[in-house]
């Protein structure tokens, strides 16, 4: 008689399966969502770039007591309304919203001197604009010189983060993208939206492909890896939809399409790499479990109480597989006890987030600068 064994399904943890995992429990008691590979020790570096979402991580890990690194600074005394309207403190530096893997590509190629930066630039009345940079100087520079000298030092700002750094950050946002037909470099939005002129016959769309967009996010990060032997990344994909879309589907399908491209070549260049993880804040704000609860009502923006409880989640897995570090409170539980309950009279207000003192208008997406263009607000 054959020996028999006990199938592949047998031994696994209840993890593993839907019933025990997800749809026998309380949503907000469902945890240990990421196993990260590495310990993010609070004394060490960690810079943030990416997309619109990849703003609330910073504030999170500095409020935290992590040591989230900015190579670019405000001036002394500017307020910090001011601080936020002309994009310090956003991103480790001031790039803007890098939104695409081939923007993030182009950024550390410049950074690192393997492509010539474009001189590019846009002028509106009597206002100098960084086509690349469209929103960090909302009236514009003054002169062609001041832009050239701030845009250098973005990039040598830029340069330092990603040489500096032991962790690197990186939320991906968008496939969609455009580009200079001539030059082939691209723009972080498009042109005639945040400030310059559209021309077709200068301008091209883009809805980049899983490969293009597996390539550049490798590319990008093996370049930055080859100055800084000791960096570890850690990628998320934004879960907000996309304010509007050039790809001729409904807005809802382009909006799939797209964030299912860049999670799954997040999840593979993740299985691939021990120095890649992925941690899983789209999952977290998106799934059919949640219901919708962590949007605003316009079912696009992230709720503070969503944000809070994906940094939550992000501290809490990190305490239970390398043990607590920042602080001892427990976070999570203080979340979950507050999370679309009724508040106590004295209760932490509803636009006051957990881990920053920022309102959501302090985050700034120049992709929402996109509904101006189509009449809807």
């Amino acid at each position: 008689m054959a020996e028999s064994y006990p199938n592949p399904y047998s031994t696994l943890p209840e993890a593993a399966f839907w019933k025990t995992a997800v749809g026998s429990r309380d949503p907000m008691t469902i945890s240990g969502l990421w196993d990260p590979k590495f310990d993010i020790q609070a004394h060490k570096k960690v810079v943030t770039f990416g997309s619109c979402f990849a703003q609330h991580i910073g504030r999170a890990l500095r409020a935290r007591g992590f040591t989230w690194h900015i190579t670019e600074l405000p001036p002394p005394g500017m307020s910090e309304a001011n601080q936020t309207a002309y994009s310090y403190n956003l991103f480790s530096c001031r790039t803007g919203n890098i939104y695409t893997t081939s923007l993030l590509k182009q950024w550390v190629d410049w950074a690192l001197g393997d492509a010539a930066i474009p001189d590019e630039y846009w002028v509106s009345n009597g206002r100098y604009y960084d086509p690349f940079r469209p929103a960090i100087e909302p009236n514009g520079f003054e002169s062609l010189e001041e832009m050239r000298a701030s845009r250098d030092y973005a990039i040598t700002a830029f340069r330092r983060a990603i040489t500096e750094t032991k962790f690197f950050v990186f939320t991906l946002g968008l496939t969609e993208s455009w580009f200079n037909r001539a030059k082939g470099y691209e723009y972080p939005m498009c042109p005639g939206t945040a400030a310059g002129t559209f021309d077709p016959t200068q301008h091209e769309f883009r809805n980049q492909p899983f490969d293009v967009v597996r390539n550049n996010l490798y590319d990008a990060l093996k370049k930055i890896r080859s100055v800084n032997k000791r960096m570890r990344a850690i990628l998320t994909v934004s879960p907000v939809p996309l304010t509007a879309t050039n790809s001729g589907r409904h807005v809802l399908m382009a909006t799939t399409e797209s964030k299912s491209i860049l999670r799954a070549v997040a999840g593979q260049v993740r299985s691939g790499n021990p120095w890649i993880d992925y941690f899983p804040s789209y999952e977290i704000i998106t799934a059919p479990v949640f219901g919708g609860q962590f949007f605003e009502a316009n079912r696009r923006t992230v709720a503070k109480e969503g944000v809070d409880f994906v940094m939550s989640n992000f501290f809490a897995d990190l305490e239970a597989k390398f043990g607590a570090v920042a602080k001892s409170e427990s976070v999570l539980s203080r979340i979950k006890s507050r999370l679309f309950t009724p508040k106590a009279a004295n209760a932490q207000p509803a636009n006051q987030s957990v881990f920053s003192d920022h309102e959501d208008s302090d985050v700034i997406c120049e992709e929402q600068l996109l509904e101006a263009f189509g009449g809807r607000k």
